[in-house]
């Protein structure tokens, strides 16, 4: 098997529909799996995926274990050569994976690929390409020089970068399995940057891959309130510990950025204004995701998907804050 498509998910379960059904697309001339772990979600998404994708692996967790230990479990079933770590709240095009095949076949002491991330409204995901984040990186980027926290390549380059972002991670299973997966010390934020530094000091290239794009939604898994920065910033001290010198006046600024960085964001966000954009619904039925993504790039309207044979329309104006979900009669 070439390649097995891990997908977490926690209460999501209408993007997550569409994430499936978009990977369903791009893995139909691939001999691929799919495999889906549900952290104990609230809502029907386990019904939802049991009813409409019968033939999909399906592991449903009792409690949320968390991103790393999940995605682990997951990847110990998996049998393709290559395994993609993706979130729920992402859609795929027809040709990303069979690009990324294509290309990966080429390369030498691979390690992780990642893509060019896209949000809801069709803004670049600076995330998609990341340097590691040494305390004095980090310093700057918490008192607003992000220069030097992304790695300065180019949208739609292909370079080698030190860090990819958790919700696209495409690389070899062996690989994965060589490094023992995401460590398990992190519950939720930083396994993405300990893995990818664990697979460079491996002596494993990581790259940012920008030939295909790949819609985020990205405030359904990482919205931005006081839980997100606690957990945030603790798995930072996790980084630390465990690969720099401990550093104290650092621990002090980001104990600080716990109870500050909420504050601000609310702040950001209510000086933020409204779009006014006409909203448009790109049907599914009329329209490959492939072309949905190319439209929702253009940046002209408030973007809804109609993925084909749903009942619903989904999509967000921002990473900031949670999507909406319409559900059709």
């Amino acid at each position: 098997m070439q390649l097995s498509v891990v997908i977490l998910n926690y209460n999501v379960r209408y993007f997550l529909e569409l994430c499936i059904k978009s990977v369903q697309a791009a893995i139909q001339d691939i001999n691929a799996e799919i495999i889906v772990v549900d952290n104990n979600s609230a809502d029907d998404s386990c019904k939802m995926v049991t009813q409409v994708f019968p033939d999909i692996t399906l592991i449903t967790n009792k409690e949320n274990v968390g991103f790393s230990k999940a995605n682990n479990q997951a990847v110990i079933l998996a049998e393709g050569e290559y395994v993609c770590i993706l979130n729920p709240d992402t859609v795929v095009a027809e040709d990303t994976f069979q690009k990324l095949l294509d290309w990966s076949t080429t390369q030498e002491q691979l390690g992780i690929v990642g893509c060019r991330l896209i949000d809801g409204s069709g803004a670049f995901l600076p995330e998609s390409k990341r340097n590691i984040p040494t305390p004095a990186i980090s310093l700057k980027k918490m008192l607003g020089n992000s220069s030097e926290y992304y790695a300065q390549v180019a949208e739609d380059a292909i370079a080698e970068v030190p860090v990819l972002v958790g919700a696209f991670m495409f690389l070899k299973r062996e690989v994965y399995n060589q490094v023992k997966g995401f460590d398990e010390d992190y519950f939720m934020y930083g396994e993405d940057i300990d893995i990818s530094y664990k697979v460079s000091k491996a002596g494993y290239k990581n790259y940012y891959f920008g030939k295909t794009t790949v819609i985020h939604f990205k405030g359904e898994s990482t919205l931005k309130d006081k839980t997100y920065a606690k957990r945030f910033y603790e798995a930072m001290h996790i980084f630390y510990r465990k690969h720099f010198e401990k550093n104290i006046i650092f621990d002090c600024l980001v104990a600080i950025g716990i109870h500050v960085i909420p504050f601000l964001k609310k702040i950001s966000s209510s000086k933020s204004k409204p779009t006014n954009k006409v909203k448009k619904v790109l049907d599914n039925h009329q329209l490959s995701y492939k072309e949905i993504i190319e439209e929702v790039e253009k940046q002209t309207h408030r973007y809804r998907i109609l993925p084909a044979n749903s009942n619903f329309v989904t999509g967000s104006d921002s990473s900031e804050s949670r999507g909406e979900v319409e559900l059709l009669k």
